[in-house]
C-alpha cells in the first residue's frame, strides 16, 4: 500500500512542484517509507529525469515504485514518443532492481490527452456540452484502446517489467494488454455504496491484480461528498487565488474518508492502493480561511508558502508564510495533517499483521 508522490505534473505550463531539490525528495521518500509505513510509492510527473531520480531513490529505500510519466494535453503522437522515452529510462531502473518497478503508460487519457474527445485541455473537454453524452455512448473507448495498444507495444520494446494504465471508471480498457487492472477511483455522493462496489468489482473481472492508482479526499467539511471534484473550490480569476466561498477546514473528514476507503479496498482484496497525494505545495495553508488553499488539496500534509516558485513573487502580499517550516519535521516546509496519522496507522497495522 502506498501514496502518490508528485515530482512535477505540469498543467497549462505550471509545474506543480516548481521548487524541488534532490535532498528534499530523499527526505520525503524516507518519511513515506519509515513514518507513513508505505511499501510502495506512485511517482507522478512530467520531467523524465525527475521521475527516474526519484524512482531510484525510492527503490534504494526498499519501496516498490509505480512510475507514472504524464504529458498532459498533447497529441497522441507526442504522447506516444514521450512514453517510449520514459520506458527506456524505466528499464535502466528495472535492471538495477528487477521486480521492484511497475510502469504506467498513461493516466486518464480520455481526459488528459488531446485527440480522444473534443477540447484542447482537460477543462475544455469536461466543460464541452456534449462530453458526457459522448462518454456515456462509449464512443471514446475504441480510440483509447487503439492508442493503448500502440503505447503498450512501444513500451514493451524497451521495458521488460510490469506495465499498467491508470484508467478512469468511464473508460472500458482492454486489460489483456497489461499486468494490472488499474483505476483512479474517488467515491463522493454521486455514487451510492452499491454503485461504488459495482465499479470496484468490475476491475476484478479480467482476472488480473487490481490497483487503485489514485483515491483521496480534500480537507474541508463536505469534501468527502465532493469526491474527485473536491479541488474545485478555488477562484483562480482572483489575484491572488482564493477560495470561492466560505468553507470550514475539516482535517478529520479527510482522515475518516481515507480510513474508510482503505478498509473497503483491503476487504475487496486490491493488490495496491495509492492515496492522492503526499504533498501539494501549490495549495498552501493560511490562517486566513479565504486563502487556505490547502482545504482544496488532497495532500496528507499542509504546505506553507516557501515552495511556490514564481507564484510566490507574483503574489507577495498573499498571507502565505514563506519562511515557516514544520514542527514535526523542522527541515521541511510542511506539517502532517490528521490524515497522515490515519494512513500511517492503517499501513502500520497492515505491516504488523
Amino acid at each position: 500500500m502506498g501514496v502518490c508522490y508528485d515530482v512535477g505534473r505540469v498543467m497549462w505550463g505550471q509545474n506543480w512542484r516548481p521548487e524541488l531539490s534532490p535532498a528534499e525528495v530523499l527526505r520525503e521518500l524516507e518519511i513515506i517509507k519509515d513514518d507513513l509505513h508505505c511499501n510502495a510509492v506512485r511517482i507522478c510527473g512530467q520531467d523524465i529525469d525527475r521521475l527516474a531520480n526519484a524512482g531510484e531513490q525510492a527503490m534504494d529505500r526498499g519501496l516498490e515504485v509505480w512510475l507514472s510519466p504524464e504529458l498532459w494535453d498533447r497529441s497522441p503522437e507526442e504522447t506516444l514518443d514521450y512514453i517510449a522515452a520514459a520506458a527506456e529510462r524505466a528499464e535502466e531502473l528495472r535492471r538495477r532492481r528487477p521486480g521492484q518497478l511497475v510502469l504506467s503508460v498513461g493516466s486518464e487519457l480520455t481526459l488528459f490527452m488531446n485527440g480522444i474527445v473534443e477540447g484542447g485541455s482537460v477543462f475544455e473537454r469536461l466543460e464541452h456540452p456534449l462530453f458526457w453524452d459522448y462518454v456515456r455512448s462509449g464512443a471514446h473507448n475504441a480510440t483509447l484502446n487503439a492508442f493503448l495498444a500502440k503505447a503498450n507495444d512501444r513500451v514493451r520494446r524497451a521495458f521488460r517489467g510490469r506495465v499498467t494504465y491508470a484508467s478512469v471508471p468511464f473508460e472500458s480498457v482492454d486489460w489483456s494488454l497489461f499486468d494490472f487492472a488499474s483505476v483512479d477511483l474517488y467515491r463522493g455522493t454521486q455514487l451510492s455504496p452499491d454503485q461504488f462496489t459495482d465499479i470496484l468489482r468490475r476491475f476484478f473481472a479480467p482476472g488480473l491484480p487490481v490497483a487503485i492508482t489514485e483515491f483521496g479526499c480534500c480537507t474541508y467539511r463536505g469534501a468527502a461528498a465532493a469526491g474527485g471534484r473536491g479541488f474545485a473550490i478555488i477562484d483562480h480569476h482572483k489575484q491572488p487565488p482564493q477560495l470561492n466561498g466560505e468553507y470550514l477546514r475539516a482535517e478529520s473528514e479527510q482522515a475518516r474518508e481515507l480510513r474508510e476507503m482503505l478498509g473497503i479496498f483491503e476487504d475487496a482484496g486490491v493488490d495496491a492502493a495509492f492515496v492522492m497525494t503526499f504533498v501539494d505545495p501549490l495549495h498552501p495553508y493560511s490562517e486566513d480561511p479565504k486563502f487556505d488553499l490547502d482545504m482544496a488539496s488532497y495532500s496528507l500534509v499542509r504546505s506553507y508558502g516557501s515552495r511556490l516558485g514564481a507564484l510566490g513573487s507574483e503574489y507577495p502580499r498573499a498571507p502565505w508564510d514563506r519562511t515557516r517550516l514544520g514542527t514535526t519535521y523542522p527541515d521541511l516546509p510542511w506539517d502532517p495533517k490528521e490524515s497522515f496519522k490515519a494512513v500511517a496507522d492503517f499501513y502500520g497495522a497492515m505491516a504488523r499483521s
